[in-house]
């Protein structure tokens, strides 16, 4: 087996969701299925698939005008310039990738209480170092937070819509700041300024004088 290969959890119960239900009774288990295939392929690609229905048809082997009902008729995904995505499935990434980064830090740990080889965990020590400074050097303090990130796009477009701002956040941080053509964010305020236009606006716009309006 491929130790690179990952897990997620298929919730028993997802079939009781009302957004399933209704895919169920238009598509039938044919639609279930090809529901799950496209979340197995956001998993594998940084939960952002690019909105091509004829290629991902020909991949399942169906008419393309189900894939085209499936993506965008059941309030199942999210949507982002050219690209869709999940809610659930980012969620359970950075859940996979907080437990990633635990499980590294303990082994760490253990590495650093271990006297058997002290060469190799100096080499690794050394190699972790460098690591972590050409990643700052990259970066810096440009790395924001959601917070700053969502406040910088309301301020710069006061209508924008919330959800979409973090679908683009999570995808950006999950994809190691690259966009989607695989190009480094140096500067995430002009990409972010470049992006909003395309981002979809919201019904109720965020009113900065009211202490009381949640924005997160």
């Amino acid at each position: 087996m491929n130790k690179d290969t990952f897990y997620f959890s298929h919730d028993y119960n997802s079939r009781q969701d009302e957004k399933i239900k209704r895919l169920i009774m238009k598509h039938g288990l044919l639609g279930y299925g090809i529901f799950w295939a496209i979340v197995e392929d956001l998993y594998n690609n940084a939960n952002a698939l690019q909105m091509d229905y004829e290629r991902i048809a020909f991949e399942l082997r169906v008419d393309e005008s189900i894939i085209k009902s499936i993506i965008n008729d059941y309030k199942l995904f999210v949507f982002n310039e050219d690209t869709f995505g999940s809610l659930s499935v980012e969620k359970r990434l950075n859940h996979r990738n907080e437990k990633s980064n635990k499980a590294r830090n303990s082994a760490n740990k253990r590495w650093e209480k271990s006297n058997n080889d002290a060469n190799a965990l100096q080499t690794q020590s050394d190699s972790n170092a460098i690591k972590e400074i050409k990643g700052k050097e990259i970066k810096g303090n440009e790395i924001p937070d959601f917070n700053s990130f969502l406040k910088y796009a309301i301020k710069q477009k006061p209508n924008v819509d919330i959800e979409s701002i973090k679908f683009k956040y999570e995808s950006w941080k999950e994809n190691n700041w690259k966009d989607g053509f695989g190009n480094e964010i140096i500067n995430w305020k002009n990409k972010l300024l470049n992006t909003l236009p395309h981002i979809k606006e919201k019904q109720n716009k965020y009113d900065p004088t009211n202490p009381n309006q949640m924005i997160y």
